[in-house]
């Protein structure tokens, strides 16, 4: 069993950084293919970012990209979103999730393990 917790979602103006971290627990986290996923109001999730078992591939949604950095730190089992000039479209609950699927899924049903979500908002 893998537990995941969210943390450093606030309430920050446009254009400023901020990085997200997903602490996990349980075994073997280094195996796990590792994602983060967001919903905003009224629309449905979708993904972020996600970063593969080894962290030799990474995968970004088009409206993150370049901003957006996914990464991870199996020596203490978190893995997180450094998120750079912010927009209020940023603005969502921002989920971590884990599996052990091959590759590197980006849709959210191949992630078995996900976190309770942290509120980002961004103001302009």
């Amino acid at each position: 069993q893998v537990q995941l917790v969210e943390s450093g979602g606030r309430l920050v103006q446009a254009g400023s950084s901020l990085r997200l971290s997903c602490a996990t627990s349980g075994r073997s986290f280094s195996t796990y293919a590792m994602a983060w996923f967001r919903q905003a109001p009224g629309k449905e999730r979708e993904s972020v970012a996600a970063i593969a078992w080894k962290a030799f591939s990474t995968y970004y949604a088009d409206s993150v990209k370049g901003r957006f950095t996914i990464s991870r730190d199996n020596g203490k089992n978190t893995v997180y979103l450094e998120m750079n000039s912010l927009k209020p479209e940023d603005t969502a609950v921002y989920y971590c999730a884990a599996t052990r699927m091959m590759g590197l899924p980006t849709t959210g049903d191949a992630y078995d393990y996900w976190g309770q979500g942290t509120q980002v908002t961004v103001s302009s």
